[in-house]
């Protein structure tokens, strides 16, 4: 996206993004690096312990991808508020596809912005995250 572009309009689709499947690998790399070493992520004889049939992605990686999608789109110091609302669990062997949407063109304090809602659902179209974001548009 060009932020100077006038052309944006309401409707107007950010470029999908397919990720890999969720594994174990993956699970373990983003717990170290986020420093969220919450053990049902990690340790199925936790997670089992607590009810779940095995680990699960943590709702931050989620959201972090959903991060990932908008500022592919537009800058990151375009970014001007990001909120989700997680739905489902992500588990094991889901493969993200993350969407958005131009929902509406508004001003705040005299600064142009777009209104984007963004998704997370896996190969099945199951909803996992939904969101919104307010990015600048110049």
């Amino acid at each position: 996206m060009s932020t100077k572009d006038q052309t944006l309009n309401i409707g107007d689709a950010l470029p999908e993004m397919r990720l890999p499947p969720v594994d174990r690998t993956m699970l373990a790399i983003f717990a170290g690096a986020s420093g969220d070493l919450n053990p049902i992520h990690i340790d199925i004889d936790f997670a089992r312990r607590a009810g779940m049939p095995d680990v699960f992605a943590h709702g931050m990686l989620g959201m972090a991808w959903l991060g990932r999608l908008l500022t592919q789109w537009a800058p990151q110091s375009k970014l001007r508020r990001f909120d989700v609302r997680f739905m489902a669990i992500t588990h094991l062997g889901n493969r993200p596809v993350l969407t958005g949407k131009v929902v509406e063109k508004l001003e705040q304090g005299g600064e142009p912005l777009a209104r984007v809602q963004v998704e997370m659902r896996n190969q099945y179209g199951e909803l996992k995250i939904q969101g919104e974001a307010l990015v600048a548009l110049n």
